[in-house]
């Protein structure tokens, strides 16, 4: 006999059966589903109405009553491993990507941002952080920013990034952060949503960065914070500085490459 239920609880739990032999009778159908109500209870304790309601039996010779007794399920579709492998997503969304504006990124509320909004426009990309020696650079990028877009209103724009992966030295919330920012260097240009740049949740568009311009020697992995990228109106990664690099020795890289038309 062979005692099938279908329990209505998620999904992936769709379908489980257990055999059992005997010849059929009355007795041993309520005997089995019984059995199968009670375990599929013991595993699923909140439905256990729907599992009661949708215990199915079905009859057939080919097993025997002891293995009735050994309380196994066995799920024939059921998928347990729901964990996200984020590096496996993070790959995809590499491979499919040619350019900066291919990525989706979190803004300072959380909410998505395509960075095909920026489509067109030369960015300065920099992974910042509020307690670090290097923290004074807000000042320089906010002259750089408004220098730089008093002569190109609509063709530049710097993106900082918060990132607390060095030192810890980015602890607060994006609220804290955004305040930060403003109260102590007046910034003006986006600072979007805490990201991870380096490791197994390290944003996409980061990963992508990092293969596309490696540092010295050819390490990918950024270093500290207040390293910069900047990507050109093609969404190409076109050169990558070092934490030590000065915002307001970048102006004539900028300059040059708004004034690519290409």
């Amino acid at each position: 006999m062979i005692i099938k239920s279908r329990f209505s609880i998620h999904p992936i739990f769709t379908n489980h059966i257990c055999k059992v032999t005997s010849p059929p009778s009355s007795a041993l159908q309520r005997r089995a589903s019984s059995s199968i109500v009670r375990l599929g209870n013991q595993r699923y304790p909140a439905n256990k109405v729907t599992i009661a309601n949708r215990a199915i039996l079905n009859t057939d010779a080919s097993a025997n009553i002891p293995q009735l007794q050994s309380k196994r399920v066995i799920p024939l579709n059921a998928k347990f491993n729901t964990k996200v492998n984020t590096k496996s997503i993070t790959t995809a969304t590499m491979a499919s990507a040619t350019t900066f504006y291919d990525f989706t990124v979190k803004d300072k509320k959380g909410a998505e941002l395509p960075l095909a909004d920026y489509k067109g426009k030369v960015v300065l990309v920099v992974n910042t952080a509020s307690k670090c020696g290097f923290t004074p650079q807000y000042a320089g990028l906010e002259k750089l920013y408004k220098d730089i877009t008093a002569k190109y209103p609509n063709d530049f724009t710097i993106l900082g990034f918060p990132c607390n992966q060095f030192g810890g030295q980015e602890p607060g919330t994006d609220d804290d952060i955004q305040s930060f920012c403003q109260l102590n260097y007046g910034v003006t240009f986006p600072i979007l949503g805490k990201t991870d740049v380096n490791g197994d949740k390290a944003e996409p568009v980061f990963e992508w960065m990092k293969a596309e311009k490696p540092g010295l020697l050819g390490m990918k992995r950024v270093k500290w914070n207040f390293e910069k990228f900047l990507i050109g109106r093609d969404g190409k990664v076109k050169e990558r500085w070092a934490s030590t690099t000065k915002p307001e020795s970048l102006e004539s890289h900028i300059l040059a490459e708004l004034e690519n038309k290409a």
